[in-house]
């Protein structure tokens, strides 16, 4: 799961049809400057400045401000870029146009075991936080849509009511449209509003969670998720991230600072297991990372190489269970040319490599590992028969 920030959660809503407030996101104060001159609506009307950034209470936190002239958003723009909230420094403000409204509704689609839920309830902003109890619920099954004289009766069970009553349920199903189009698992439009101007329901701000393994099927995914660590992703994580949604398989990597064990495992399954025993025996990690799915050895070789370059390591786990389908010659492939580039350029100095893995072509791979030890490379390596986390025990009671 990936969060989306408002800004192109809001695109792709509009892009599904349903209606959003004009808005801009900018790096600087010179920016919506320049945007002031060539729109109108910056100009003519009163805007919303928020900071845009994956943020808690930003209310309270002076990071929106709302009823500006263009001159005071340009200000709050000027304030808010640069600040420092914990670890996230705010980078980016996402200006919209005020929407005159008198209520506020909620609607949200969100994945469950079994299908999907549309939620609804007459009732929007902070007030649905205290009355949950007033959010009407429609299951609609795995592979299905949903019917409109359902959504009706669910938006009628809410307490909606005359010409609401369809203008809710056609916007909750534009809202399904989306989600089930763009493979998110979270959708949330809260507040939903009427504007005074055309009676139209206007979604004022978004929650947007995505499935992010399913970008290749979205090339018009051309934003950056948000990062899910209170901090921004860092240069090497993105760089893995760019690669991880345009191969078959899957490589991850983030960055755990201060670690001394690094991880290079196959599988998410190996991923977490090697994690905890690193853990459980004292030891501080220095990443988190995977490959799984049989990714290409070009793809394995990126990951290799972020790992070798963490700062600080003493030991590399290069870990997994005995893989089904991913080719463990053409993977080790690409994690051995990875530890020769690394080392090549000064890396790996007092750095030991732990290698346990079974699969297809297991010797091949396990033969072309162990020979990195007449390179100079201080490796040890183990096959299927060595249980899986025996080889964190020995590389850390070896430290």
């Amino acid at each position: 799961m990936a969060k989306v920030l408002e800004g192109p959660g809001m695109g792709l809503m509009k892009k599904w049809g349903i209606h959003v407030p004009n808005y801009v996101v900018v790096t600087s104060a010179e920016e919506l400057d320049k945007l002031g001159q060539a729109n109108d609506w910056l100009k003519q009307g009163k805007l919303v400045a928020k900071a845009h950034e994956a943020l808690g209470s930003r209310f309270k936190l002076g990071l929106v401000k709302v009823g500006l002239s263009l001159k005071e958003a340009i200000a709050a723009v000027n304030e808010m870029i640069g600040r420092q909230v914990g670890s996230i420094t705010v980078s980016q403000v996402i200006i919209s146009e005020m929407v005159p409204h008198t209520e506020e509704y909620y609607c949200a689609v969100k994945s469950v075991r079994e299908g999907s839920e549309i939620l609804v309830a007459n009732c929007g902003g902070i007030e649905v936080e205290s009355n949950w109890d007033r959010v009407k619920r429609l299951f609609v099954e795995i592979g299905q849509q949903p019917v409109h004289e359902d959504c009706e009766r669910v938006v009628t069970d809410a307490g909606f009511t005359g010409p609401l009553v369809k203008k809710m349920a056609d916007f909750a199903t534009k809202l399904f449209t989306c989600f089930d189009n763009e493979d998110a698992q979270y959708l949330e439009v809260n507040p939903v509003v009427m504007r005074e101007s055309d009676g139209e329901l206007v979604a004022l701000d978004a929650v947007t969670l995505l499935d992010a393994d399913a970008k290749f099927r979205h090339p018009d995914w051309n934003f950056q998720f948000a990062a899910e660590f209170g901090r921004a992703y860092t240069k090497n994580e993105l760089e893995i991230m760019a690669i991880d949604s345009k191969i078959k398989g899957s490589v991850k990597f983030i960055e755990i600072p201060g670690g001394d064990t690094a991880m290079l495992p196959a599988g998410g399954g190996a991923s977490v297991y090697y994690s905890d025993a690193v853990v459980a025996l004292g030891g501080k990690l220095a990443n988190y990372a995977e490959y799984s799915g049989d990714p290409p050895d070009w793809a394995v070789e990126a990951l290799t190489e972020k790992v070798c370059s963490l700062p600080g390591i003493k030991n590399i786990i290069v870990g997994g269970a005995i893989a089904n389908f991913t080719d463990v010659k053409k993977t080790f492939g690409g994690i051995i040319n990875g530890f020769r580039k690394a080392k090549a350029d000064g890396k790996l100095k007092g750095v030991k490599i732990w290698v346990r893995r079974g699969g297809p072509r297991e010797k091949e791979g396990l033969e072309a590992m162990r020979a990195l030890k007449d390179e100079g490379f201080d490796i040890e390596v183990f096959d299927r028969y060595t249980p899986l986390t025996d080889i964190v025990d020995k590389a850390l009671g070896a430290k």
